[in-house]
């Protein structure tokens, strides 16, 4: 038995939104773990929802932090510094496409919205990952959230698809670049999940549905057990996988039909 034990360790999630969000899921395993934590949120219709999450665990940390926004990137690290003095690990679950981009065909995706897609969704790993890379002193871990529409194709998920094979290819390439400083770099691709962003997607319910029924386990998954696997990734028992993308969903991938 080989219980993980992350006490003095302290990380950042982004992209807690609300008690039923994935990152929330991962969140409270950490903690759980031992975990000191900062959380971020973008605008006020958030803080409040983020900084009540955070009251629940022990000497957590909450910055406002929009990923678009190269000065907040920074001030949130700088604000870590500060605070933790190092990190040992960061969770990327951020993702945005403008509704009218998942609605209809992918073909007709603006300029703007493909753009701002990939921008919030894929890009943003880059300079959290550089700016958190220097406060890993002792080597730490990196997982990013992403989705298997990234290998096929799923009606509604349109240009999110395209951001998450771009995630996917920025986890390989940083996981090369940030090797020789033993920071690893990783992703879990999750099977469809029941979170309120999820129900913006149209035909959610139809993936849900293929994914319980052709799915060698017959099921869908949990919030809980993609939080064990990124508790696993966030841990000295993972210290030798990096630049992986790890399925989460029950088998499913595996399935030509």
């Amino acid at each position: 038995m080989f219980p993980i034990d992350l006490s003095g360790k302290n990380g950042i999630v982004f992209g807690v939104a609300n008690d039923r969000s994935i990152a929330w899921g991962i969140t409270q395993a950490l903690s759980q773990a031992g975990a000191r934590i900062a959380l971020t949120y973008q605008g006020d219709r958030l803080k409040e929802r983020v900084e009540a999450l955070a009251s629940t665990m022990d000497g957590a940390l909450v910055l406002p932090c929009d990923a678009t926004d190269d000065d907040q990137i920074a001030q949130v690290f700088q604000s870590l510094k500060d605070e933790f003095g190092d990190i040992s690990f960061l969770v990327h679950s951020i993702a945005f496409a403008n509704r009218e981009d998942l609605d209809g065909r992918f073909v007709d995706t603006g300029r703007d919205g493909f753009r701002i897609a990939l921008e919030v969704s894929a890009y943003s790993l880059l300079p959290l990952v550089r700016h958190a890379a220097p406060l890993m002193t002792g080597g730490g871990s990196v997982v990013a959230m992403t989705f298997d529409a990234s290998q096929r194709v799923y009606p509604g998920y349109n240009v999110m698809g395209t951001a998450k094979a771009a995630l996917e290819h920025s986890v390989r390439q940083l996981a090369y670049e940030f090797g020789e400083q033993n920071v690893r770099v990783n992703a879990i691709s999750a099977g469809p999940l029941e979170t309120l962003s999820a129900r913006g997607i149209s035909g959610f319910r139809d993936m849900r549905h293929a994914a319980a029924e052709k799915a060698p386990l017959q099921r869908n998954i949990t919030v809980d057990e993609v939080a064990q696997t990124a508790l696993f990734l966030c841990s000295s028992l993972s210290s030798g996988i990096t630049g992986t993308i790890i399925p989460v969903d029950a088998g499913y991938h595996i399935m030509a039909v």
